[in-house]
């Protein structure tokens, strides 16, 4: 897990520090307990992403640095100066200027998981038994990058997430940088090629469902849609993620936001060290 790796986790701290928002002291007397330092209550919220764990266990995994209600109420305050998107967003500008975004081939899918506590934005998991769960629809570049997605319930079709997820490139102006978005068969419909169209992506590659009577051998069309899958994958290995925890929306988000901050402070390091010897 290279989110545990300290000189990543230094760096997306450095560039996390800036944007948490200045603390303003309004203790009459000025004789309460030292507050908690910042970056302790980030470990923490890292750990808890990773190992998927309650706040309680996190905060005994981190030797009881910090207690879980003051890292619950710090997470919470960042979730709402907005944090965690601005984090990302200012690391994919980065990955962009260092490395280059290569959206010529662009793909996005969805990703079913657990939400048990229910809450806003999760909803019945056809895959889990009717059971509470939640959705993220993502695209990504060629390399895999996530350049934008959108969450709902795990209820929720991928296709009424393909415009939300659409609207999240568009958002960072990279929608006209794409020549092609490769769909898996589950958006076969011409809702979907229409949806497209209004957004200028004519070149769309769809795998074709399969009819019946069609010969067992039939060939779909994949697309390459191997990248996105691949970077599903690097995302459920964050605890959190795999099974959230969180009833709210935006804590959800947030959590994703860092897990794909930590996937691209990682991409750069290695970029970095791409002429390294061997150790």
């Amino acid at each position: 897990m290279r989110a545990l790796d300290r000189e990543v986790i230094d760096a997306v701290w450095k560039s996390f520090e800036p944007l948490l928002p200045e603390h303003v002291d309004n203790h009459p007397k000025g004789g309460h307990r030292p507050r908690t330092p910042d970056r302790i209550v980030f470990h923490l919220i890292l750990v808890r992403l990773v190992c998927g764990c309650s706040w309680v266990d996190a905060e005994a995994l981190c030797g009881w640095q910090v207690s879980d209600t003051t890292a619950r109420a710090r997470f919470k305050l960042w979730v709402c100066h907005d944090v965690f998107r601005r984090a990302f967003e200012h690391a994919l500008d980065a990955y962009d200027r260092i490395i280059g975004l290569d959206l010529s081939e662009v793909a996005v899918d969805g990703s079913l998981h657990k939400a048990p506590q229910g809450g806003d934005g999760t909803g019945p998991n056809p895959t889990d038994r009717g059971r509470s769960g939640w959705k993220w629809s993502i695209g990504t570049d060629r390399n895999g990058i996530p350049v934008g997605w959108a969450t709902d319930g795990a209820n929720r079709h991928d296709i009424p997430l393909l415009a939300p997820t659409l609207d999240s490139i568009a958002g960072r102006h990279l929608l006209a940088d794409i020549d092609t978005i490769h769909l898996d068969r589950g958006y076969d419909a011409n809702t979907v090629r229409a949806t497209l169209a209004g957004y200028g992506l004519d070149d769309a590659v769809i795998a074709k469902r399969r009819k019946p009577g069609d010969p067992p051998h039939t060939k779909v069309g994949l697309g390459l849609r191997w990248p996105v899958e691949r970077t599903n994958s690097w995302l459920v290995n964050y605890g959190q993620l795999r099974r959230n925890t969180d009833r709210k929306r935006a804590h959800r988000e947030a959590q994703l936001a860092l897990a794909i901050v930590f996937i691209l402070a990682a991409k750069l390091i290695d970029w970095r060290n791409r002429w390294d010897p061997p150790t």
